[in-house]
């Protein structure tokens, strides 16, 4: 299960995808080498965004990935693009919360380990001048 207070406390990278998309798998693996780099820094999860009735599927693509992070079912409002994530309905799709669980990044489309770095980065510079 995927819960503000399962990922509270540090940066949260959330994928958001299909298991019928080839660039789902590929976003599925940039997260497993950004977790496995960046391990106690941040949390990695993926919500993908099928039926229930796709769980099957769901637990075979975790399995196939060999996955080191959670992976959820998305809720049918999320779905719909509804919810928290709000218009969020295309895969693959990556959100970043911050440590309050607040969303501090959104990108559509595919987006690179090297990409999430960076963003990553910004985000803690821009979290230590706050701080100050």
């Amino acid at each position: 299960e995927l819960s503000t207070a399962s990922l509270a406390g540090r940066f949260s990278v959330i994928g958001f995808v299909a298991t019928y998309d080839v660039a789902s798998q590929a976003e599925a693996r940039f997260l497993a080498g950004l977790l496995r780099d960046h391990t106690p820094r941040i949390n990695a999860a993926l919500l993908v965004l099928e039926a229930i009735e796709n769980r099957p599927l769901v637990e075979a693509f975790a399995a196939t990935l060999k996955l080191p992070y959670p992976v959820a079912l998305a809720d049918a409002p999320t779905i719909a693009g509804e919810g928290p994530f709000a218009g969020l309905h295309h895969v693959p799709s990556v959100v970043i919360l911050d440590a309050e669980g607040r969303e501090a990044f959104r990108h559509v489309g595919l987006i690179t380990q090297e990409a999430l770095e960076e963003v990553l980065r910004g985000l803690e510079r821009e979290g230590a001048r706050r701080a100050r």
